[in-house]
């Protein structure tokens, strides 16, 4: 088994989190991959030094923050047991839950998520949250998208699927898709961060969600035609309306605020239009210019490191 976390500003927690997988694996054959995602404290330093007091450990640093989800593909592709368990570096996943994902797994599924029981954030934190994981629903297309999570459990093998991937724009949950729709979720506990605070804050959610779907999934531009459509039954509306009014009363509909409300109206539906097309003209612009998923400065842990 190979236990990838990605790590962020993380130095202070990391030896409870190796000590409490000793604990919850002991008997099992693992590994812990600790990547370290451009950290501005010790992380690093803490991770060479849990690699060098075990043989389990293994270290990548990479060149600078990429972001959680191209850490983790980094420690994905690294990872050398036939399963893969996936979880934060901040005590929230509490390691003894790790066996009921896998019982899931020899259950026949490809990839299990640990659903919190009850979300431990803030109100505004967790429709955020809620609101993120209906993207990846709409994204990934399978209903247990609602119940993803960073704590997660799938087997080795769906990395064939995208092992060719190469994209700045990364969603582990969507390139899992690509491999298998054999998904589950077990309902675990989600222990309250012990140290500092969450990174992930509403503003970066949703700008996660909205690269998601705009990364992999058409949709906007779905919606964009959808309102251009909307918008031009609207116009044959008016139309109609002003022709009836002439008709009837031989004259026009009075008024330039009637008039400037329509022009408003049509003209903000195609900037919204335009601004959608624009930000996939950017994803493409991105991909063109090969931008590396990530970059690896350093590996320790491992014999030809």
């Amino acid at each position: 088994m190979s236990v990838v976390v990605p790590v962020y500003n993380s130095a202070v927690s990391l030896p409870t989190l190796v000590q409490r997988l000793a604990a919850a694996l002991q008997g099992r054959s693992y590994e812990v991959v600790l990547v370290n995602d451009g950290s501005r404290d010790d992380s690093w330093s803490v991770i060479r030094r849990l690699s060098e007091d075990s043989g389990r450990v293994r270290g990548l640093n990479l060149m600078r923050n990429y972001g959680q989800h191209n850490a983790l593909l980094a420690g994905i592709r690294d990872a050398r047991g036939d399963t893969i368990v996936t979880m934060d570096d901040d005590l929230q996943h509490p390691p003894s839950e790790i066996p009921r994902l896998v019982a899931e797994l020899d259950r026949g599924f490809d990839v299990v998520y640990g659903t919190p029981r009850a979300m431990p954030h803030s109100p505004l934190r967790n429709v955020s949250s809620w609101l993120t994981k209906l993207a990846v629903q709409k994204t990934m297309g399978v209903e247990t998208a609602r119940h993803v999570s960073a704590f997660r459990a799938f087997r080795s093998r769906l990395r064939a699927a995208f092992s060719g991937y190469q994209s700045p724009y990364v969603s582990i949950d969507v390139l899992l898709t690509w491999a298998t729709t054999r998904f589950a979720a077990v309902v675990v506990d989600h222990h309250p961060r012990e140290h500092g605070r969450s990174n992930y804050t509403l503003t970066a959610l949703v700008v996660h969600a909205f690269t998601m779907v705009t990364s992999f999934t058409t949709l906007p531009l779905r919606l964009a035609s959808l309102l251009g459509f909307s918008f031009t039954l609207v116009g044959a509306s008016v139309l109609i309306f002003v022709l009836v009014q002439y008709l009837l009363h031989g004259g026009s509909v009075p008024g330039f605020p009637f008039l400037a409300s329509i022009i408003a109206i049509f003209s903000g539906a195609q900037f919204f239009a335009l601004g959608i097309i624009g930000e996939y003209l950017a994803r493409m612009h991105t991909r063109m210019m090969e931008r590396p998923t990530y970059a690896i400065a350093e590996v320790v842990g491992r014999p030809d490191a």
